[in-house]
């Protein structure tokens, strides 16, 4: 799923929002998942322990390796159960284990202190922390969910789900947690997938739906000249501007709103990016006719996406994305052909599509 090499391992972690450890498994791991059918998910809830516990963060400030009970001792667990969650991080190749002063003691891998640390570039910490607490909690519905087509935010939080993003954002506390997450998956794909074509004509952007100003960030550090507004629904841009740095940059503001009622505001090029896959067909193309309607002549769309194969059974990755659409959506992830058939009846015309390294692909369309 990232763009690291065939050495970093995939934790099953993967099919759940962007977790950028993989690309392929282990070959024992690989074979246990199908000997073993708990195992994918146990790799998955031994990775979202360690985050919460903090065992990265802490191996990452320590000044040598530190051994189970020193780890112990500082996140106030216990010793037989921090013992066997350090030897499970380093059967997933997620921590290293030395035994030459006879008793082992533990430090991050690579992997680990690109993905996992908080503070890192790369870190992919906070999504992955949502994926735990939330995600993963709707996926223990996956049945339930497709004999019923629809999410599952009712059985699995008590919370229901007409007005989507109201469960999405269930409290205060899981709106940041999933603005962070977003974060961290536009820190490490944002540049590369805006870069998929060259957006530097136009001048005004918008980014609707586009929360903590990351992805805005991404673009104006790629194409200075341009000017971004992220369009949100006002507790999420109250939030950016309290917890986000991107408020800060005086090439991007931040403007409130519900995109679907609201009107928008003028601009050369909308990005709709990790949006059209909430939404059904139908929101989908009554969203576009209203954008075709604000965009300026000569401006266009860009659409930021999972995309599909044209016969919809791959990527893996992206198929698996698709039912957490299913879980935690009204959407789907599309093929390029289903993004041109939603964008060509509301007006667009000339649209190309462009995939990438990257977990995401792009797809540009004119007014």
């Amino acid at each position: 799923m990232g763009s690291k090499s065939d050495s970093t391992i995939h934790t099953h972690a993967s099919f759940l929002p962007q977790t950028p450890l993989p690309s392929r498994l282990p070959c024992d791991i690989e074979q246990s998942s199908l000997c073993c059918p708990a195992g994918p998910c146990w790799f998955s809830m031994v990775l979202f322990a360690a985050c919460e516990l903090g065992v990265f963060e802490l191996l990452a400030e320590a000044l040598e390796p530190l051994d189970s009970a020193a780890v112990s001792a500082r996140l106030g667990a216990s010793p037989r159960g921090t013992e066997l969650l350090l030897d499970a991080c380093v059967s997933l190749k997620l921590l290293q284990a030395d035994v030459s002063g006879g008793k082992a003691v533990y430090a991050n891998t690579e992997l680990a202190s690109t993905y996992l640390v908080r503070g890192s570039p790369s870190s992919q910490r906070d999504m992955l922390m949502y994926t735990g607490r939330t995600t993963y909690v709707c996926w223990g519905h996956l049945a339930e969910a497709v004999r019923e087509g629809r999410n599952q935010y009712l059985k699995a939080f008590g919370i229901p789900s007409e007005e989507l993003f109201s469960a999405i954002y269930r409290s205060e506390g899981e709106r940041l947690q999933f603005m962070r997450g977003l974060q961290d998956v536009w820190r490490l794909e944002g540049a590369r997938v805006l870069a998929a074509f060259d957006l530097s004509p136009f001048r005004v952007i918008c980014d609707l739906g586009g929360g903590s100003g990351a992805l805005a960030k991404a673009c104006v550090s790629l194409y200075p000249g341009c000017r971004v507004i992220v369009f949100d629904i006002p507790g999420v841009v109250q939030m950016a501007r309290t917890h986000f740095s991107a408020s800060e940059d005086e090439r991007i503001s931040f403007h409130e709103g519900d995109f679907f009622t609201d009107p928008l505001p003028e601009a050369d090029l909308y990005i709709l990016a990790r949006v059209l896959h909430d939404w059904t067909d139908a929101k989908c193309s009554h969203l576009l006719e209203r954008l075709y309607q604000a965009c300026r002549t000569g401006g266009g769309i860009l659409v930021i996406e999972s995309l599909l194969d044209a016969d919809g059974r791959g990527p893996l990755t992206t198929v698996l994305y698709s039912l957490n659409m299913l879980v935690q959506t009204e959407g789907r992830e599309r093929t390029p052909a289903q993004y041109r058939a939603l964008l060509a009846p509301a007006g667009f015309r000339d649209v190309r599509c462009r995939r990438t390294r990257g977990t995401y692909g792009a797809v540009l369309a004119r007014k």
